[in-house]
């Protein structure tokens, strides 16, 4: 018997309607054994290990809710020893750029849809992995800023519905005005390639790698998923208007401005706090000399239509 496992936040303000959706409809599915994992409240990591731990070969793990969520499942089945574990991501979220990336499928389109490969980031700090991000990872000022998104009331206006993009941009701007002049980055760091001469980066306020189609819906980003080694590289002193202004409309409007690479490696003089975050979920490190983001060589199986 084939084996499904539902990934859901029972606490995430959209789980009346994954209840609905996706669990209710799921149980009177006939010919196929059902699980739910629900994601207990700590972090992205633990619930990762623990999906890992109980899937096996050729199930299918469909995540229904936010970005977090998709996170979780994406993770899970990267660390799994299990072979052919199939992906499908319905979005419940804010902003669903994992679903977004993935063609925004429904559960009917799951069940009966074709398998592709795409290629996930991986980030490894201090030479050790961290975690695996479909769409993007970005260090700096823009990781810090998600922070805003979790306040209880920009969260309460998000789940409202209407104007999403145009809210989140003036939330970010009032932010920004507020913390423009604060340092997100150490003053200097060497950023480079495999093989390449590393170049010393002065002043800087962000990082970016992207590999899906959007970055928190309000910035396009580049389509290369399915690529097996190339993803978008970007970094920038976006702390000067002058500098984030024709960013913002140039993502907003066309594609995030940066080089296509394969492999980056952001190196500290010493030991430095940074805030990083993958799809929305973000996280303060201390102690980092390395930050290395490349594709991973196992390739994640997608359903698609």
């Amino acid at each position: 018997m084939k084996r499904l496992f539902v990934v859901y936040n029972p606490r995430s303000s959209h789980y009346s309607s994954v209840k609905r959706d996706i669990l209710d409809r799921l149980n009177k599915l006939g010919g196929v054994m059902i699980g739910k994992f629900e994601v207990a409240d700590t972090d992205v990591d633990d619930n990762a290990r623990r999906l890992a731990r109980i899937l096996t070969n050729g199930d299918l793990v469909i995540a229904a809710g936010g970005d977090g969520t998709a996170n979780i499942a994406i993770n899970g089945i990267m660390l799994s020893r299990a072979q052919n574990v199939k992906l499908g991501v319905i979005g419940y979220g804010n902003f669903n750029d994992v679903a977004r990336t993935f063609g925004s499928l429904k559960l009917d389109d799951i069940l009966k849809g074709s398998v592709k490969k795409v290629y996930p980031l991986e980030c490894k700090i201090n030479g050790k992995h961290w975690r695996y991000g479909m769409c993007y990872f970005t260090i700096g000022m823009f990781a810090e800023a998600c922070a805003v998104f979790d306040a209880p009331k920009t969260r309460k206006t998000l789940r409202k519905g209407g104007r999403k993009t145009i809210y989140s941009l003036l939330t970010l701007m009032r932010w920004w005005m507020k913390n423009r002049r604060r340092e997100f980055l150490p003053e200097k760091f060497a950023l480079g390639g495999e093989g390449e001469e590393f170049i010393e980066c002065k002043k800087l306020s962000d990082y970016m790698a992207v590999n899906g189609r959007t970055v928190a819906k309000i910035m396009k980003g580049s389509n290369t998923s399915a690529q097996p080694k190339s993803f978008l590289s970007m970094a920038g002193q976006m702390t000067k208007l002058r500098k984030l202004t024709p960013m913002m409309m140039r993502s907003v409007l066309k594609k995030i401005p940066g080089t296509e690479s394969e492999y980056d490696c952001l190196v500290f003089p010493k030991a430095s706090e940074i805030m990083i975050q993958a799809e929305g979920e973000y996280k303060k490190i201390a102690g980092v000399r390395t930050v290395e983001i490349a594709k991973t060589e196992k390739a994640l199986l997608v359903v698609s239509k």
